[in-house]
């Protein structure tokens, strides 16, 4: 992966806004006032705390007309995507847009607090609160961020990966556990993935996936576009469908036109292996310059770990360096 960068900051006192999911997985009130102290001790930093779904956004969206220099997330994935959706504007109002004629937005940092992290954690950001406040810190002061791209589908903006089928039928599924207060382990999620696998692997339930150049694949199960690899993470385990989509390319494309136990099981232990996942059911791309999924039914969809409802279609486009992100080095 590779950003573009570096981008200085400010010149001046670094004006902060910490927004913080008091809800997320792997955040308490000790470690949260403990970071917002860190963060206080070295920069003018308010502190906001998120109430209700899409809040991060409404957040993100007015620390951009107000003028902060960053706005750092701390929470899970779908913390990250709402405050970038509220910073940016929508894909449909920037895609015609020179990267170089758009007004300064603040910078995006996270400070992990969710079950996966895959954004962070894909940024090169310590997977500890703490430290990764520190690390933060230190990139703030150090005046530089870096520059990505970002997929987009639903004139929503996404960071990681979005996908329609069975995949996000698993995160429909995690997201009722959480809402039922289990915890989202990586031992809860293998086990609710293999029960969802099974459970529909005889499902009729198929969609079409359409790319540049090439024949529309047809009768596939489950899909997903990818804006990085990893795709998520099993504990400390990356998942790379798509080895070589990053920051610095297109989308990566990885959908499969068998569910059955044993075509999927050989291409699953490719992926916990982390070798260069293939089969012959299916069909891989790491960077293409738009995607289309289309289905005759309404098929469940997620966007960056987040379950967003059922689509009969979905066009997924790619715009690069459109973010800017405090982060090292990419």
């Amino acid at each position: 992966m590779g950003g573009r960068g570096p981008y200085p900051i400010s010149s001046g006192v670094v004006r902060v806004m910490l927004i913080v999911n008091p809800f997320a997985t792997a955040t308490s009130a000790a470690g949260r006032d403990a970071l917002a102290h860190t963060l206080g001790a070295r920069f003018h930093v308010d502190v906001e705390h998120t109430t209700h779904r899409g809040h991060a956004g409404e957040l993100a969206a007015r620390a951009a007309t107000v003028g902060y220099d960053a706005v750092l997330v701390h929470g899970g994935d779908g913390s990250v995507n709402e405050a970038v959706n509220g910073l940016l504007p929508s894909p449909a109002a920037i895609d015609d847009t020179p990267s170089g004629t758009r007004s300064r937005l603040p910078a995006i940092g996270v400070i992990p607090g969710g079950s996966a992290n895959v954004f962070a954690r894909a940024l090169g950001i310590n997977g500890d609160p703490l430290q990764a406040t520190s690390q933060v810190a230190a990139l703030l002061e150090s005046g530089t961020t870096q520059r990505i791209g970002l997929g987009h589908t639903d004139d929503r903006w996404f960071l990681f990966n979005a996908g329609m089928g069975v995949d996000a039928v698993v995160v429909h599924a995690m997201e009722d556990k959480r809402h039922a207060g289990k915890a989202a382990t990586p031992g809860r999620y293998v086990r609710t993935t293999i029960a969802t696998f099974l459970r529909n692997s005889t499902d009729p339930a198929i969609f079409t996936v359409e790319v540049p150049d090439r024949a529309p694949i047809t009768g596939v199960r489950f899909g997903f576009v990818s804006n990085l690899s990893p795709w998520t993470y099993l504990g400390s385990r990356e998942i790379r469908t798509n080895p070589t989509t990053g920051f610095d390319s297109r989308l990566g494309v990885f959908a499969a036109t068998s569910m059955s136990v044993l075509r999927t099981l050989p291409l699953a232990a490719r992926l916990l292996a982390q070798r260069d996942p293939r089969a012959r059911h299916l069909y891989r791309d790491d960077d293409v310059a738009h995607v289309r999924f289309v289905a005759d039914e309404p098929l469940d969809v997620q966007m960056d770990g987040d379950y967003i409802g059922e689509r009969r279609e979905m066009i997924f486009g790619h715009r690069a360096a459109v973010l800017d992100v405090v982060a090292p080095p990419l």
